[in-house]
């Protein structure tokens, strides 16, 4: 896991690579990669690429980047950055050397190198991993960048007057000190809308990510390709289109195999511990797997003892079922205020949520850990979130009713300033929000509605940003043909909440604290197997050799909790302002504007 950055000046008329600029972008991310860095700049200065390097991998000095692959002359082929972990490098490193190849490392960038060499841009239909990549072809003067299907690592691009910037963080691109930073309204109102900021806008409007499943090539000619390897959508659908039948003994063997992948590691790797099946199955399936005591460890939070959102006890109990070295560690209100300021320097992008995977991330460096498994993913692939039984019920019940949307803003516009002043100002848009998978998403997982945000953001500003981001049009878009309301409400989690909150702020948390959070429930081979197949939690929870306890299969929902209203937002609530997570969402963004 590591931080990379390039400069591709492509134009005749851009102005070459500068090294300062490189090098400024490369160190604001030494977090990402504390074990070591490196550059490199072509002959002519039109190209060039850094790199952070956190050792997971072959971790001495042969797998240090940037990696060139050169000719029997020792002449450049080709040149690599990359960010993640390929978790069938050595199956991919095998094969290869059938075909011939001769590595010189036993890294899995050295794989990437040969294999594109071999495959060229469809290599990345091979790969079963979290990645995202930066390649300079020298035969063809091209750059190719690419990014796993579930977008569990990032990248961001800029690509104006001729030059093409990559990085890794939306605030490395900002540290070289050449990119606008004018503000993208389609970012902004998407953070307030939803908490997060959706793929591809960036706060920024001439920084986009590059979406997931998704590479993309130019070359110096200004030639560009960009194209969709891997489409949830598309499998979704083609899976609908056959009969799926799979037995408990195949989710065993599914859950193991993607166990084993992850754990794949020069470096000890340990878990995430809470009272929840995802995390708690992970465990248990990774602890048959390597064979050997894990690593443990849970959060635990002084204002939710003896409560049912304390997990500290079960996680423990589970633990000792399993035999792992366990830790429980406390966070305070005080550690939060401690730690404010430090937090949000290293959120990439704005985020209501974050703050619980950033403490568990420290509190696993402290542990002396580089690498820590993650069950994130589990409610998506297994239908674990009310909102599998909400939204299909919502549209369900009221989706019929002629101009539902149109009858739902008067009731908005008459019931809003009451409501507002009662309850949650959601309930005045119940109507409004239900005609539809995609608005009915949006009022399920919405933070504030649109018509919400000109009482604090300029009404032109939430004009244009509303219009550019087209959610709701984007979501309906996202389950379009697809028939199953469980599959409908498994795509927009995934490809929405999922990928641009929950796995992107285990990557920024980690990275705060130079680890590696791997999610083994989210990885394209195992939802081809499962994906659709009528499976549980508690189908999964009961795979172990080993199952967990009845009483962690039958204990309620309750999520990663923090005590936000006690400590988060103890200043801003005794002030009367916003409550809760919209408050602490204000909070943030007035950060951002300040940065």
């Amino acid at each position: 896991m590591c931080g990379l950055t390039a400069i591709f000046s492509y134009e005749n008329n851009a102005a070459l690579v500068d090294e300062a600029e490189l090098l400024r972008m490369r160190e604001a991310m030494i977090a990402r990669g504390p074990d070591g860095a490196g550059s490199w700049i072509s002959s002519d200065r039109r190209v060039g690429m850094a790199h952070r390097r956190l050792a997971i991998i072959d971790i001495g000095i042969s797998g240090a980047q940037p990696m060139a692959l050169r000719d029997d002359a020792g002449g450049l082929l080709l040149q690599i950055a990359y960010n993640g972990e390929i978790y069938n490098f050595k199956q991919l490193r095998a094969e290869l050397i059938s075909q011939g190849s001769i590595f010189t490392t036993n890294s899995d960038t050295e794989v990437l190198l040969r294999l594109y060499a071999r495959y060229g841009i469809d290599m990345v239909r091979r790969l079963r991993g979290m990645f995202a990549f930066v390649i300079w072809d020298e035969a063809k003067k091209g750059m190719l960048l690419a990014r796993d299907p579930y977008g569990i690592k990032p990248l961001y691009y800029n690509d104006e007057g001729g030059t093409l910037r990559v990085a890794s963080q939306v605030k490395a691109l900002l540290a070289g000190e050449a990119v606008s930073t004018a503000p993208n309204p389609a970012g902004h109102i998407g953070f307030f809308t939803l908490g997060y900021v959706p793929e591809p806008h960036t706060m920024y409007e001439k920084i986009q990510s590059l979406p997931a499943g998704t590479s993309l090539w130019l070359d110096r000619d200004g030639k560009r390709n960009q194209g969709t390897y891997f489409n949830f959508q598309s499998e979704i659908t083609e899976l609908e289109n056959i009969t799926l039948k799979a037995s408990k003994e195949e989710l065993r063997a599914a859950l193991i195999e993607t166990a084993k992948f992850h754990l794949i590691s020069d470096v000890p790797v340990g878990v995430f511990l809470s009272a929840g099946l995802d995390s708690a199955s992970i465990m248990a399936l990774a602890s048959e797997v390597a064979g050997k005591q894990m690593e443990t460890m849970t959060l635990r939070f002084d204002e939710f003892a003896g409560s049912s959102l304390d997990e500290a006890p079960m996680a423990a109990d589970i633990a000792k079922l399993y035999g792992t070295r366990h830790q429980t560690r406390t966070v305070k209100g005080a550690d939060f205020s401690q730690e404010k300021d430090d937090l949000l320097r290293a959120m990439d992008q704005p985020t209501v949520d974050g703050v619980n995977t950033y403490f568990v991330a420290k509190e696993a460096a402290d542990m002396g850990l580089k690498v820590a498994l993650s069950g994130v993913g589990g409610d998506e692939l297994f239908g674990g979130y009310d909102s599998f039984r909400q939204i299909p019920s919502l549209v369900g019940k009221l989706g019929w009713v002629p101009c539902i949307g149109v009858l739902g803003a008067a009731f908005r516009v008459l019931s809003g300033p009451l409501l507002k002043r009662l309850t949650s100002p959601k309930y005045a848009s119940f109507f409004e929000y239900s005609g539809d998978y995609g608005s009915a998403y949006l009022l399920r997982r919405g933070l504030f509605l649109p018509w919400e945000l000109t009482d604090f953001l300029e009404a032109e500003f939430v004009q244009k940003g509303w219009q550019d981001l087209n959610l709701c049009q984007n979501l309906n878009m996202t389950v379009d043909g697809v028939r199953k309301s469980h599959n409908k409400v498994s795509l927009l989690e995934s490809t929405w909440y999922m990928r641009n909150q929950l796995l992107r702020d285990a990557d920024w948390a980690g990275m705060a604290h130079s680890l590696e959070i791997r999610t083994p429930l989210v990885d394209t081979t195992l939802f081809a197997k499962l994906a659709g197949r009528g499976f549980s939690k508690s189908d999964m929870a009961l795979s172990p050799k080993t199952p967990l306890p009845t009483s962690v299969i039958k204990r309620p929902k309750t999520g990663f909790a923090i005590p936000v209203r006690d400590w988060l937002l103890d200043n801003e609530l005794k002030s009367g302002s916003d409550r809760g997570v919209r408050g602490w969402a204000k909070s943030v963004y007035d950060e951002f504007l300040l940065a």
